[in-house]
């Protein structure tokens, strides 16, 4: 992060800070009775909130984003017409992913500094984390109009404008026609050459062994790609799989068997490995479920994705997959799985990945007591299990109703509903999960979705837990990993923490498009 990024406005701010002496402590300890008595309780005010910023930039440099938001949050209380300390909490948000509070906080800091480009930044980056991509480029606009020479202004513009004509291109050319499978769309395939020089797995008469899954495991592990003709089959048959199945998937345990939940995996596929090697790779007698969000943000996305379809495959009835609001094209494409794609493969493989994600179901109900989610519940009462089996859910993720907030929505600490922090979906209380659960006859909940300190998060009076199994989140966040063991005769969930492992030097988002490390 630049100095620029939290520095003071350089005419007006620093003049009013020339008049507050240095010596002002946001502890509350007393000046000289003469000092005091000198000076405004707005001095004193713009002090103290001077200290809060600085101590929330501070905190942003050390990732305590939390703590961070704090801080500006106590500035604004005291100063609440100051742009920049919209604009940094604004940060802070982005970097915690609650897109609408940020997005809330850039719209306040143009609100009060019209002037203050940083706002319309800030605005710009929460819209295009939204896929609200014609607003993000009116802000770009703006800027690149109040600062004509200036050459990184243009380029956010520039590239934003592509992404806008991009996606109306892409609209322009969509007809209405029967959709193919892929298995239709690839049917040639078989005629793909396998190289002579291509030591990799080999699929056996076309199908997934448990020798291949070894073989691909080492194979990503060497940081070697799987042979294009395989990676085409896995997903023709995956595609075909999961057409089959319905948007609420039934899972059985039997008495005595252990069964395991997993969280976000974001393209951690190191932590992935050591996951299995911790817990034991997938079998019918070792049984997985992973919660949604295997892609996007980790650099190693197109390893996770071929290892959990191959696991999917193998053990189509003790390995199963939930859609979360990352296998989606909007953030694929924002925030890295598609370039990842296009880099290692084609940009027809991106495309392909966006149909067979269409198809992945939204939820799980294991022994039918447990359902499981990414994200959470409903702004809507009385929803059962039998109207979200009744999804629609070939498309892409609405901006409203059961799919989207099956997606997005979090828990929240207080009672009822609230307005989600990220902008889509909903916030949600203990009374509203305690009535959900009574209405469907539920233990509890299962969902994904948000980093944890331990990887998990037990809230609502048991009746709603949080797993997300990607440790030290893109490699800043210092966080836990967890997975969840249960058993069929024993529902009470067994909690298993775990740190990150080494990974090869590929940064995270080293496939994002470009304009979202620019904006953060």
């Amino acid at each position: 992060m630049s100095s620029s990024e939290l520095e003071v406005q350089k005419a007006a701010d620093c003049q009013q800070e020339a008049k507050v002496p240095a010596s002002v402590e946001i502890t509350g300890s007393k000046q000289p009775e003469e000092d005091t008595n000198a000076r405004t309780k707005a001095e004193l005010d713009f002090a103290a909130a001077e200290q809060y910023k600085n101590q929330g930039n501070e905190m942003l440099k050390t990732k305590e984003f939390s703590k961070a938001i704090d801080m500006y949050t106590k500035a604004i209380e005291l100063h609440p017409n100051s742009a920049i300390y919209y604009a940094n909490r604004s940060l802070a948000h982005l970097r915690q992913e609650s897109f609408g509070f940020a997005l809330q906080d850039g719209v306040s800091a143009v609100k009060a500094d019209p002037a203050y480009l940083k706002g319309y930044y800030r605005r710009a980056a929460a819209h295009m984390s939204l896929g609200k991509f014609k607003q993000a480029l009116c802000d770009f606009e703006f800027v690149a109009k109040c600062r004509p020479n200036d050459k990184d202004a243009k380029l956010k513009f520039t590239e934003c404008n592509k992404i806008v004509k991009m996606r109306a291109f892409e609209r322009a050319i969509a007809v209405d026609k029967p959709e193919k499978t892929l298995s239709e769309m690839y049917s040639d395939m078989e005629n793909i050459t396998i190289e002579d020089d291509y030591k990799g797995p080999q699929l056996e008469d076309g199908k997934v062994t448990l020798k291949f899954m070894k073989e691909l495991m080492e194979h990503y592990k060497a940081q070697k790609r799987l042979h294009r003709k395989f990676a085409y089959k896995i997903l023709c048959e995956i595609d075909t799989y999961m057409r089959a199945q319905p948007s609420l998937v039934d899972i059985t345990v039997p008495d005595e068997e252990k069964f395991t939940i997993c969280g976000d995996i974001h393209g951690q596929f190191y932590d992935l490995m050591n996951i299995f090697e911790i817990n034991g790779l997938p079998s019918e007698k070792n049984p997985y479920l992973f919660n949604g969000d295997f892609v996007d943000r980790g650099s190693f996305s197109v390893e996770c994705i071929f290892t959990l379809f191959g696991f999917k495959l193998l053990y189509p009835n003790h390995f199963f997959l939930a859609r979360g609001n990352h296998e989606s094209i909007n953030m694929n494409q924002m925030y890295g799985f598609t370039g990842e794609v296009t880099a290692k493969y084609t940009s027809a493989m991106a495309d392909i990945f966006t149909q067979v994600f269409n198809w992945l179901p939204l939820c799980h109900c294991i022994n039918q007591k447990i359902l499981v989610m990414h994200g959470g519940l409903f702004s809507t009462e009385d929803v059962t299990l039998d109207h979200i089996r009744r999804i629609e859910r070939n498309c892409q993720p609405p901006e409203e109703g059961l799919m989207c907030e099956l997606l997005w929505s979090d828990p929240q600490q207080w009672m009822g509903l609230g307005q989600s922090k990220r902008g889509v979906g909903i916030q949600f209380g203990p009374d509203v999960t305690e009535k959900f659960c009574k209405d469907n006859n539920l233990d509890y909940i299962i969902r994904s979705h948000e980093v944890k300190d331990m990887g998990y998060e037990v809230a609502h009076n048991g009746k709603c837990i949080t797993v997300f199994s990607a440790p030290n989140y893109c490699d800043t966040m210092g966080n836990m990993g967890a997975f969840i063991t249960i058993t069929g005769n024993n529902l009470k969930p067994n909690y298993k923490s775990f740190e990150a492992v080494p990974h090869p030097d590929v940064k995270p988002m080293a496939y994002a498009n470009s304009l979202m490390n620019w904006l953060a």
